[in-house]
């Protein structure tokens, strides 16, 4: 499985690393065992690609680089940058802190990508997801309810990264800083400033 991105020297390309990640682990739906990268291997050449940061997050999060992930996010957690928001709800939703997830859903719910992504459903579909994610993880088992958990994390992963590809590209960004950085709120300065570990989750983002 997924051994054609395995050639040397093939993962230049977002795609193909996406296709990688996708093959080897899948669409997350509960929380990795370790606090560590799938893929330790892997987390340069992610930042090598220069792609657009919400894309970057995308591939950090597949490839269960939370802290990576994470680093982005926390220029992005502010509007205009829905996209970043969301992606911030997608890492809490992957981490298994499922209340933050949803309210940064909550946050987001307007924006037209979260439309685009939830055309059907809605934010009371996303949050019906991930209420069905921790009942799963309560219930250690269900083989039924693992697939469709895992059919709509395709679904949702899929669909917000086509449209980040169609917002931004992915071509290297020269300067994320003027093309991708928002100045954060003062509430999320402030949730910055409490960072802490633990939780549901390896963290409290």
């Amino acid at each position: 499985m997924g051994s054609e991105h395995r050639k040397p020297g093939n993962f230049a390309t977002f795609d193909s690393i996406y296709g990688y990640l996708t093959s080897e682990y899948g669409f997350p739906v509960l929380a990795s065992r370790s606090p560590y990268p799938h893929d330790k291997t892997l987390s340069h050449p992610i930042a090598e690609l220069s792609v657009h940061p919400t894309l970057e997050a995308i591939l950090h999060i597949l490839n269960a680089d939370l802290s990576s992930a994470h680093f982005l996010c926390r220029h992005m957690q502010n509007r205009p940058a829905w996209e970043g928001m969301y992606i911030h709800g997608l890492l809490h939703r992957v981490e298994g802190d499922y209340e933050n997830a949803k309210a940064w859903y909550g946050d987001v719910a307007d924006s037209e990508c979260f439309k685009v992504v939830w055309s059907e459903g809605g934010l009371e579909g996303a949050r019906d997801f991930i209420d069905g994610i921790k009942e799963f993880r309560d219930m250690k088992g269900g083989r039924e309810l693992r697939e469709r958990l895992s059919k709509t994390s395709e679904g949702e992963i899929d669909a917000l990264v086509a449209w980040c590809k169609q917002q931004f590209g992915t071509e290297k960004v020269q300067d994320a800083r003027q093309q991708a950085w928002v100045e954060p709120s003062e509430e999320h300065r402030a949730m910055a400033a409490k960072m802490i570990v633990g939780g549901e989750g390896w963290r409290n983002f």
